[in-house]
């Protein structure tokens, strides 16, 4: 009875394993999939296989024959603009206290005393009075911020004045719902078909989500083939390019990229036997040579730790980089080329608790990250687009703190408004068609929901910011109908021009 006793726990302590080391093949069948190679511990990250496990499988013939398709994965094929998305979740302040609205003419056709009451600001403070206003830009002629912004004094914290002054945007006048998900807001996907590409992954997004963020996209616009991969850290965004023990098994040439289509091809043919649709194949193939494109690529390019230039950004102005992981790696990721476009998306913006401080401090949070990225996209000599949104507002009673200004008590999603900003390492973006403010708000500090398609329509408002994004690239305006065919944004180029803040750059 000792002797078998003894056995069995040897035969027990053969079964044990240490920690991330691969499971053999012990009742289970020999790993075919990627699923498999997951599951049983050969791959890791975005793809890395033990070579003497998969050597068993792939002869240097099978290595060699393996069939691409074409999944549109070309290093560097997108020329487009760099585009992020901030989410700023729970109902922020943007119109009035921080970025200035006006009636039907614009900016400066001012509200009345009551209506900028309502948007946090006293008599004191109304945009009408001298040194009341003030521009990102040194010359004055950029978009028009309260001189008190708590957003704009958060932008300058970060960004230098050489990069601001190659800064321009617009205020978008369009309500959306207060403190929900439901909004659909978030435009990437309509990003993406309009060009928006990475050389290693399409679209990111601080949140695990369809969009990357909180705030939904437009039904019409959803293509999941493409859902967001969720970038919240550096960790994260060294995962992308992440080939774990493969890259040091085989580090001469192409012999890692031979291994991820292999088993791209073993998958593929395993796929033939079963009954699926073309289309869902070719994404699941697809799949695989993202992985093995980027087994090929620098780990380095989406190391937010080995990148001195974004460590700078924050360093430089005494702030830690951890407060900025998700900025810092979707910034990186973004504005490097590596995924097409980006969501970060930040809680706590519900922030109507009966104080001003609380909103202020959060304001200027918000600035801070959208400076850093216009900072580093300067740094890096590209272009870049931020879109600023936030689902419904906030309102005041007139009340005010030791801020000076008047407090948030309630939700108020007729106080809502979007923004836009545009970076150009050549020079200040031009406004196109006097639209600098997009829709308008009513003397009494509500917008007019009669205003624009969309003052009253978030999904049209998202469809409003990729034609934004198209008008920055020369000539792409003509294909918007094509990118999006169901867009209610009207049927005219004079309809279009309504929505239009930018003049081409690129």
């Amino acid at each position: 009875m000792i002797k078998k006793k003894n056995n069995e726990q040897q035969k027990e302590a053969k079964k044990h394993l240490d920690f991330e080391e691969p499971l053999k093949l012990e009742n289970h069948k020999r790993p075919i999939t990627r699923r498999d190679f997951l599951g049983q511990g050969l791959i890791a990250g975005a793809a890395a296989v033990l070579a003497p496990s998969l050597f068993g499988l792939t002869p240097k013939k099978a290595m060699a024959a393996v069939t691409e398709i074409d999944c549109g994965i070309i290093a560097g094929s997108s020329n487009k603009i760099p585009f992020i998305c901030v989410d700023l979740s729970g109902g922020a302040n943007i119109a009035g206290s921080n970025v200035l609205v006006g009636g039907p003419a614009g900016q400066l056709d001012f509200l009345d005393t009551e209506g900028y009451k309502k948007l946090g600001l006293p008599s004191s403070m109304l945009p009408s009075l001298a040194g009341q206003t003030a521009t990102l830009d040194e010359g004055g002629t950029g978009l028009l911020f309260h001189a008190d912004s708590a957003l704009l004094r958060g932008i300058r914290d970060i960004a230098t004045q050489e990069t601001l002054n190659n800064v321009n945007g617009s205020v978008m006048c369009a309500r959306s719902s207060n403190d929900t998900s439901d909004n659909p807001h978030n435009p990437m996907f309509g990003i993406y078909k309009a060009g928006a590409n990475g050389d290693v992954v399409s679209l990111i997004g601080s949140r695990s989500s369809d969009s990357g963020g909180r705030s939904i996209a437009p039904a019409s616009m959803i293509d999941l083939s493409v859902r967001p991969t969720k970038i919240s850290s550096g960790n994260d965004a060294r995962g992308l390019i992440d080939t774990g023990k493969l890259a040091k098994l085989l580090p001469e040439g192409d012999d890692a990229v031979n291994v991820m289509k292999t088993i791209q091809r073993i998958s593929a043919k395993k796929l033939g036997r079963i009954q699926t649709s073309t289309e869902l194949n070719q994404i699941l193939e697809c799949r695989y040579l993202e992985s093995a494109v980027a087994a090929s690529g620098d780990p380095n390019r989406t190391d937010i730790d080995a990148d001195t230039v974004l460590q700078s950004v924050f360093t430089n102005r005494g702030l830690t980089m951890d407060d900025y992981q998700k900025t810092a790696a979707v910034s990186k990721l973004v504005i490097n080329n590596v995924a097409g476009a980006g969501t970060i998306q930040f809680g706590g913006y519900d922030y109507h608790n009966s104080t001003r401080t609380t909103g202020e401090e959060r304001d200027r949070q918000a600035g801070r990250q959208i400076g850093a990225a216009l900072e580093y996209a300067r740094l890096q000599n590209k272009k870049l687009m931020i879109y600023v949104f936030s689902d419904g507002s906030v309102a005041s009673d007139g009340t005010v703190d030791e801020t000076g200004k008047g407090i948030w008590k309630g939700d108020n999603s007729s106080t809502s408004a979007s923004l836009m900003l545009v970076y150009d390492p050549n020079g200040m973006p031009q406004i196109a068609n006097n639209n600098s403010q997009i829709g308008y708000f009513r003397p009494t500090g509500s917008i007019e929901t009669s205003a624009s398609v969309i003052s009253n329509n978030v999904d049209q408002l998202a469809e409003a910011v990729v034609l934004n994004y198209m008008a920055l690239h020369d000539g792409d305006v003509g294909r918007f109908s094509e990118v999006l065919p169901n867009h209610g944004l009207g049927t005219t180029a004079a309809d279009l021009d309504k929505l239009i803040a930018f003049q081409p750059i690129a």
